[in-house]
């Protein structure tokens, strides 16, 4: 029997940083989109507050692997034959969407009502209020919890394995089929898992303390 060595623990390094690539593209794509929903939630027009909340309403109602399946399976049945790379990220930026949406959308409603008003009375535009007034400080309020969530997303990765990209779980699937020692191989997974998530978590605790928005 081949026994778990340091080959398989730089094995699981060296994959982790696809899990890290996989949430920076998951964070990046679904904080766009992300943003536009949470304008959208808190527009002035009904028809956007409601294409918003109904996108928002069906991904987070549906597992995520659900929207995982239906990313790879689902386009290849209709001709697009894409990578399990460009699934993942797909279903992730999906998921991290209709999450930040609504994180965002209650940072941007939790800016006080004098600010709405003042930046009214100055004339400045619906663009001008969100640039220069709202969204500025709705980032300040929108730090630890972003960074918090970002926890999440670096954990949900893990799912993609089923679809057989190779990231920190599958590794660690592939290391113990030939090893077959499944306690010491998942241990430096959850090791490795952990080395990325805690410093995010404490990231995430400071800044709230720091921006003092968690009282």
């Amino acid at each position: 029997m081949i026994q778990f060595s340091s080959t398989h623990l730089i094995y699981l390094i060296e994959a982790a940083r696809w899990t890290l690539l996989l949430s920076v593209i998951a964070f990046i794509g679904g904080g766009i989109l992300g943003l536009i929903l949470a304008l959208g939630r808190v527009s002035q027009l009904k028809t956007l507050r409601l294409l918003s909340a109904t996108y928002i309403q069906i991904i987070q109602g549906t597992p995520l692997l659900v929207v995982l399946f239906l990313a790879y399976f689902g386009l290849s049945i209709l001709g697009l034959d894409i990578p399990p790379i460009a699934a993942a990220g797909l279903s992730l930026t999906l998921y991290t969407s209709a999450f930040l949406g609504e994180i965002w959308r209650g940072c941007i409603l939790s800016v006080p009502k004098t600010q709405w008003e003042a930046s009214n009375c100055i004339g400045l535009s619906r663009t001008q209020q969100y640039r220069y007034v709202i969204l500025p400080q709705a980032m300040r309020i929108a730090i630890p919890p972003t960074v918090g969530f970002m926890v999440q997303i670096i954990k949900n990765t893990s799912i993609t394995s089923i679809i057989g990209f190779v990231e920190l779980a599958r590794a660690g699937q592939i290391v113990n089929n030939s090893t077959f020692q499944p306690f010491i191989t998942f241990i430096f997974v959850a090791i490795i898992y952990f080395a990325m998530c805690y410093p995010l978590s404490l990231a995430s605790r400071h800044f709230e303390r720091k921006l003092n928005v968690g009282k």
